[in-house]
């Protein structure tokens, strides 16, 4: 059982993949990657990738949100940068947003991004 989640608080999907997909065993949310996507206007946002990691985390929370869930639920995180060098400025970010209790994560640099962005993060969060 499986129900996808989809929000227009979040940039639309730009490929054949949902926002995040809920599953009823375990209650958990597999959301899928998130770039800085403005959701108004489509259009990238930031010229740095913390700044673009900050877009990032705006999106992640609206779907997250639209799955009736929060930071507190996310348990994994996966980072996907264009630059390890950019690594302490994206941390700043993120760590804002998971102040306590912060989830297992991973961090790969690749070497190009859906529209060319800095960043890209992808979260798994379980219900309550």
């Amino acid at each position: 059982m499986k129900k996808i989640i989809q929000t227009d608080s979040a940039p639309a999907a730009i490929g054949p993949y949902s926002q995040a997909v809920k599953v009823a065993c375990g209650s958990l949310v597999f959301c899928s990657g998130q770039i800085p996507l403005n959701p108004e206007t489509m259009e990238v946002v930031g010229d740095t990738a913390a700044e673009q990691c900050e877009q990032v985390m705006k999106n992640i929370e609206a779907v997250l949100r639209a799955a009736g869930l929060g930071f507190p639920d996310v348990v994994k995180a996966t980072l996907f940068l264009d630059d390890l060098a950019d690594f302490a400025a994206v941390n700043e970010v993120y760590g804002r947003y998971f102040p306590d209790q912060q989830p297992a994560r991973s961090t790969i640099e690749v070497e190009r991004l859906p529209l060319d962005v800095m960043i890209e993060i992808e979260v798994i969060a379980i219900e309550k």
